[in-house]
């Protein structure tokens, strides 16, 4: 009975936290942004399948505790694969709120908003290599 409902709470939690990630996509048009953005939007499926499978995969993977014993090499391009689509999603958030515009007007800095693009990535990207090359320890 008791893990009955761990199932039945684990997949009640699953089912809102996947529809308020498909409606912040759906209601924000992420996807659309993002396919306009990237020049590819006649392949807006393609985005749309892409996200589905990834995000049903990966839970599969850290539901059922599978190990992916990869090389070096395999662990370099999935973690690449998954900083391009957290980057992607990240830069069609920043579209749909209209952030660094909205920003670079009221600090007065529209000149410098390529500046704060950078700053950003620079960020993230020395973020990401300490956290993965400092905290987690890979064996």
């Amino acid at each position: 009975m008791h893990y009955f409902m761990e199932l039945v709470l684990g997949f009640a939690g699953g089912l809102a936290i996947g529809g308020a990630f498909a409606a912040i996509l759906t209601v924000l048009d992420i996807l659309p942004r993002l396919a306009q953005v990237c020049r590819a939007s006649n392949s807006i499926t393609k985005f749309q399948s892409a996200l589905i499978l990834g995000a049903f995969s990966w839970t599969l993977i850290d539901v059922l505790s599978f190990n992916l014993n990869t090389w070096l090499i395999g662990q370099v391009i999935f973690g690449l694969l998954g900083g391009v689509f957290i980057g992607l999603l990240a830069a069609g958030l920043t579209e749909v709120f209209n952030v660094l515009p909205i920003m670079g007007k009221r600090l007065k800095m529209t000149a410098y908003i390529s500046y704060f693009v950078m700053a950003l990535i620079l960020g993230k990207v020395s973020g990401s290599l300490f956290y993965w090359l400092f905290h987690v320890s890979i064996k």
